[in-house]
């Protein structure tokens, strides 16, 4: 029974990391189609969106099921519960990814008007927090999770400073009011795809350590010997 459910176990990791890799194609897709005023791009991630919903039920009714079978315990119990977050987390990105792709198509309407240059900083930095999250999550690495739980200050400035630069424009051009709104929806979701990296690397915490450090960004390693 134990060589049965690793076997499963494995079958599921393997699954999942090509969700992860898919989601991040998703979200790196559709900020370049944001940048490039790509709508064929925007399209592509949108197109995209059911196949990670399809693998989020998938996932799920899979974990639910080793559950129910197997009742693993320790462990492998936790491991699955994890992957249930993660799996919601990812789907959720994939849907904000979306969201951008939405907001490329109809920034594509206005060619004179400049997306901001800070804006491309700040996808920069939300996407190298999912791939970092991912990563930690894989190799259940939680130095890797704290990097992301400390870079998504960075990310929260510089989308205060997009939206700042964002205002400006339409104070300064009327014009340009509903491409800057777009951008400024873009910015917003870039954000909450930060925030959802965050949860994924709280969720690898819990994994590793069994510590819960949700609401403790503060503390994590701080108090416990960690």
């Amino acid at each position: 029974m134990t060589k049965h459910l690793d076997r499963e176990l494995d079958t599921l990791r393997s699954d999942l990391i090509s969700q992860f890799g898919l989601v991040e194609h998703m979200i790196l897709t559709a900020v370049r189609a944001l940048a490039e005023r790509r709508g064929d791009l925007a399209q592509e991630v949108i197109d995209q969106d059911a196949i990670v919903d399809a693998n989020d039920i998938k996932f799920e009714e899979e974990c639910l099921k080793l559950l129910a079978l197997h009742q693993p315990v320790a462990s492998s119990m936790r491991w699955l519960f994890t992957v249930v977050k993660v799996n919601n987390e990812l789907e959720r990105m994939a849907d904000l990814a979306c969201n951008i792709a939405e907001r490329a198509k109809s920034i594509e309407q206005y060619p004179l008007f400049s997306v901001p240059e800070e804006l491309d900083a700040m996808a920069a930095g939300a996407t190298q927090m999912v791939k970092t999250a991912l990563d930690s999550f894989i190799e259940g690495d939680v130095e890797k999770s704290r990097e992301v739980i400390a870079a998504d200050d960075k990310v929260d400035r510089t989308n205060r400073l997009v939206i700042d630069l964002l205002h400006d424009v339409m104070r300064e051009n009327p014009d340009y009011i509903a491409p800057a709104v777009h951008c400024f929806s873009a910015s917003r979701h870039l954000e909450r795809i930060a925030d959802l990296a965050v949860n994924i690397s709280e969720e690898v915490i819990y994994l590793v350590l069994g510590d819960i450090v949700r609401h403790q960004h503060g503390e994590t390693g701080t108090d416990n010997g960690v």
